[in-house]
This record gives C-alpha cells, sequence and structure tokens, in this order.
C-alpha cells in the first residue's frame, strides 16, 4: 500500500491500521517523519525515485492536500488548490508509466461538496453539489471549487488499468492529538462545547474506525468505482451533536458561540468558520446499498468510545 500525503492524521490512523495487519505500507511525505511505515520522500509535484514505489503496488490511497484549517487568504487558497491537482496529477502520470500499476487507487476527496441544506441528506445518486446557494460566503464558494477541480483532476487521470475511487469524506473522528476529535473535547472540556451558531447546521462524521474498514472494504470490492461517500449514515444537527459530545465527557454545560463570535474566534485562531457553520448533511448511500455494516452507527455511542480512548492515551 502506497500512501501519498500519508504523514498527517488520517494517514497515521490507516497507516497503524495497516501495519498492524500485516501490510506493506510506504508513504510518501514532503518530509521525513517518524512512522511504523517506511517513508519515502517526494515533492507532490515532479517525477523521482518515489514512483518506483507504484510498480508492483496493489493500493494507491491518495492524501495529499495542504489544511483547509487555516485563512482563505489568496496565498494559503492557491497552496490549498495546488497541493492537491498537482499531486493528483503527477501520481496520475506515475501510475500511467508503472510497468505494472497498482489494481486500485483511492483518492481523498470531501464530503464539503455538497450543498449547504437542512431539508434532506446528501448521497451520490441525489445529492446536490454545492456552490450555488443563496448568500453563501465566498469562502464556501472556494472549498466547492477546490473539491471539483480536484475530482476533476482524479478523472482526468489516464489510469485504464487501475480501478480509482473518489473518496469524498466526513469529519474524521479520532482520539488521536491534534486530530478534529481532539480540538472538540477540547472545547468541551473547557466549557466552551455548546451550540454553534444556530445549532440547525448539520454535522456529517465517521469514525475513524469505521473510516478504516470502509477504506479497505473498498479496495477488496472491485466491482466499486466512482464517486463513494464515506459517513455515518446519522449527521445530526451541531447541537445534537455537541450535546452529545458533553454527555460522553460527563458535563451538561457548554457555553454557545453565536455566528459573530465564530467570525471573531476564527480570525484569532487563523481558520474559517465554514468548518462549523456550513450543514453538512451527507449519507453513505453507496456503502449502505452494498451492505457495508458501520460498527458505530450513531454519535452518542460513538463519542462515549473516542472520550474513553481518548482518556487512556498518554497525555502530552
Amino acid at each position: 500500500m502506497v500512501i501519498p500525503g500519508g504523514s498527517g492524521h488520517v494517514g497515521a490512523l490507516l497507516t497503524r491500521a495497516f501495519v498492524r495487519d500485516g501490510h506493506d505500507v510506504v508513504i510518501l511525505s514532503r518530509r521525513t517523519v517518524t512512522s511504523p511505515a517506511r517513508v519515502v520522500v517526494w515533492d507532490g509535484v515532479t517525477a523521482g525515485a518515489w514512483t518506483r514505489e507504484l510498480d508492483d503496488a496493489d493500493v494507491v490511497i491518495n492524501l495529499a492536500g495542504r489544511s483547509v484549517d487555516c485563512r482563505y487568504t489568496p496565498a494559503n487558497q492557491r497552496a490549498i488548490l495546488d497541493s492537491r491537482i498537482l499531486s493528483t496529477r503527477v501520481l496520475g502520470d506515475a501510475i500511467a508509466a508503472a510497468r505494472r500499476p497498482p489494481a486500485v487507487w483511492l483518492q481523498a476527496s470531501t464530503a464539503t461538496i455538497y450543498a449547504h441544506r437542512y431539508d434532506a441528506a446528501n448521497d451520490e445518486a441525489s445529492g446536490t453539489l454545492g456552490g450555488s446557494e443563496p448568500a453563501a460566503p465566498d469562502t464556501w464558494r472556494f472549498s466547492i471549487d477546490v473539491a471539483t477541480t480536484w475530482e476533476r483532476a482524479f478523472e482526468e487521470a489516464a489510469a485504464p488499468a487501475t480501478r480509482k475511487v473518489a473518496m469524498r469524506s466526513a469529519i474524521i473522528m479520532s482520539p488521536d492529538r491534534g486530530s478534529a476529535f481532539d480540538i472538540l473535547l477540547g472545547l468541551v472540556r473547557r466549557g466552551l462545547g455548546g451550540t454553534s451558531g444556530d445549532g440547525r447546521q448539520f454535522v456529517s462524521w465517521v469514525h475513524g474506525e469505521d473510516f478504516v474498514r470502509a477504506v479497505l472494504w473498498l479496495v477488496e470490492h472491485a466491482d466499486v468505482s466512482g464517486v463513494v461517500n464515506i459517513a455515518s449514515p446519522n449527521p445530526l444537527p451541531n447541537a445534537d451533536f455537541m450535546r452529545g459530545l458533553r454527555d460522553a465527557w460527563g458535563i451538561a454545560i457548554g457555553l454557545p458561540a453565536p455566528a459573530w463570535l465564530l467570525e471573531i474566534g476564527a480570525f484569532v485562531l487563523r481558520t474559517e468558520t465554514e468548518l462549523v457553520l456550513k450543514s453538512r448533511r451527507v449519507v453513505p448511500g453507496r456503502l449502505l446499498s452494498a451492505g457495508f455494516e458501520f460498527s458505530w452507527p450513531d454519535w452518542p455511542a460513538a463519542a462515549r468510545d473516542l472520550v474513553a480512548r481518548w482518556r487512556a492515551q498518554p497525555a502530552g
């Protein structure tokens, strides 16, 4: 298994599971990192010695891309877009040139590609792509542009001998320090984990364990290609989501954060409010119809499990 961009939280989650199961894992990273897998340096732009790793590889899981947890300045927007598009293109060229190309290429995408909505869930067949919602902020439209351009680059990659799957993943909940769950739990622990905005916006999420299982399921099911949503079948409004997390931690009250306060906080923390205010009501239609069973389909139970795992980790 070759994992470009595998040095981040999602890559670490997959790598630990794959190595534990006895797979041979190679991470392509822009920097040398400590990992249970073998690490090969690449720049995500140009071909090099790293392309040899694709010969006789069984699986490629491309996670490369600059974090979107930042202010969307022109420079950051360019870095976010280029890091995704250029790495996808050079990876596609390398797969096409491989003597024995990988059987399957799983490409990271995002559930953010769907429209901000409350009325109905977005699945792969009937979901509405975002970008044209009335009064949507420019930052939201930028995220849609990134997601659609990213997927287009993946679709255009000429890899006729390789099955391709675009994984539109929801927020992956892992107890690892620095993860999205760790950040949310930090708010709850400090008494700040109340409703964000009006609390009506849906949160789409997936337990890290189910994410790993879904990735392996996609590797094993040779009849599945194209777009696949990886998300719990039960997204829920932010108010209920945060209440479930507070209950799991054992605290009854969390200070709410109105939209105007979130805007100030996002400016101070150098991030964007889209990450919490956009309604992501996404469901895994294709996984469910194919018989995939989630170990953690409901947030209250998943939150309790994640809190227990978080508490069991060494501090720091």
